[in-house]
């Protein structure tokens, strides 16, 4: 399968390589920028914004033109981004965040439709669309210390170069391809929404992924901080504890990704999964014992990241032609759960500690529960 997908998972790793530059050397990019680290940082939700606006805005077009040309145009504004941000100007690093959040919402639901593309619409193209999720959290869990060590040679600024190098090669290779079938009908575009609002349990998956983004990214958001003020953890301790977590959640990927699309069913699987991340949350924020801890950030990488792939497993199997529309709305979905669940913790850790953030976002999962519960009716 892997060679199969011939372009398509080198493109889902260089997708997260922009924002791994932008945040691993934050610090040395706002001394360039003459800015802040703080007004840069807030730059990144841009990204956010855009992701969303994007997503929603194309999501009836994905699947009206061959996966292979999105996927190039895409990678060519990515390639294109990278090189406007290694400028190092402040308001060329706020078209850069912008314009990477575009070329990501375009990007992400092309590649995976294109991968479930070549396989049909049976377990194996939902397997293929979810081994290409599995290699854009392998990429975000490796990268930073991949571009770390190139980085003392030729700074930040050479690794933005060498990201916009390897989009635009990637993105000739998709041009090089044969025509792929465009898969959909051609149906007007608000009827495109109302088709995907026919399909049985697409809208409480889409429900799902969000509120399970929410969950996941508010306890990454806060998790430097609650290790540091209960555990006492030193960055380079917390650093190792990270590469767990980043670890689980990519095994948990893939596992899942492999697990229900050969002999599981991923209704039950993602019911369960979320069950489990639920109560990890609530153990994580209460103990207090350091292993423990670490035990439950493992279950609770592993079970968002199962949870994400049987999303999208669900979303291929269901959506049949419309799935690049419903991958795009997934992705907004997710884009939108990042800045909710960073509001919803801060507004959590505001009113009531970590007890707050643990009640604020085990909600937020008790909530995913539910509307899992949804797709398996």
């Amino acid at each position: 399968m892997v060679r199969a997908l011939g372009p398509v998972l080198p493109a889902a790793a260089v997708s997260s390589l922009p924002f791994t530059v932008f945040n691993t050397f934050l610090v040395q990019i706002a001394a360039a920028a003459g800015a802040g680290v703080a007004a840069l940082g807030s730059l990144r939700g841009l990204g956010g914004l855009a992701a969303l606006a994007v997503g929603v805005a194309l999501a009836p077009l994905i699947d009206r033109v061959p996966k292979h040309l999105a996927a190039a145009g895409s990678l060519t504004l990515l390639g294109l981004s990278a090189l406007l941000g290694a400028s190092g100007d402040f308001f060329a690093l706020a078209g850069f965040c912008l314009l990477v959040g575009a070329a990501t919402a375009v990007l992400n639901p092309a590649l995976s439709a294109a991968a479930a593309d070549r396989f049909g619409d049976g377990p194996a193209a939902a397997r293929a669309a979810t081994l290409v999720s599995a290699t854009q959290s392998l990429a975000a869990m490796l990268a930073a210390p991949v571009i770390a060590l190139p980085a003392l040679f030729w700074g930040w600024q050479g690794d933005l170069v060498a990201v916009t190098a390897i989009a635009l090669l990637i993105a000739v290779f998709f041009l090089r391809r044969e025509v792929d079938p465009v898969r959909s009908q051609k149906i007007g575009y608000l009827k495109t929404f109302r088709r995907l609002r026919d399909v049985p349990g697409a809208l409480p998956l889409l429900a799902v992924a969000m509120l399970r983004t929410t969950a996941f990214m508010g306890y990454l958001s806060y998790l430097a901080a609650f290790c540091a003020d209960r555990f006492h953890l030193q960055p380079a301790a917390f650093a190792i504890v990270w590469s767990v977590s980043g670890g689980a959640f990519f095994v948990g990927n893939l596992l899942a990704g492999r697990y229900t699309n050969t002999n599981g069913n991923p209704e039950k699987v993602l019911i369960g999964a979320i069950a489990a991340a639920l109560a990890a949350m609530i153990a994580f924020y209460t103990t207090h014992s350091l292993p423990i801890a670490i035990a439950m950030m493992v279950v609770l990488g592993a079970g968002h990241a199962a949870a994400a792939a049987c999303v999208v497993s669900l979303v291929v199997r269901r959506c049949g032609l419309l799935r690049g529309a419903a991958l795009a709305l997934n992705g907004a979905g997710m884009s939108l759960g990042v800045f909710a669940g960073a509001a919803l913790g801060g507004l959590g850790l505001a009113l009531g500690g970590y007890a707050g953030v643990a009640a604020a976002l085990g909600g937020a999962t008790a909530l995913a529960l539910v509307f899992a519960w949804r797709v398996r009716r």
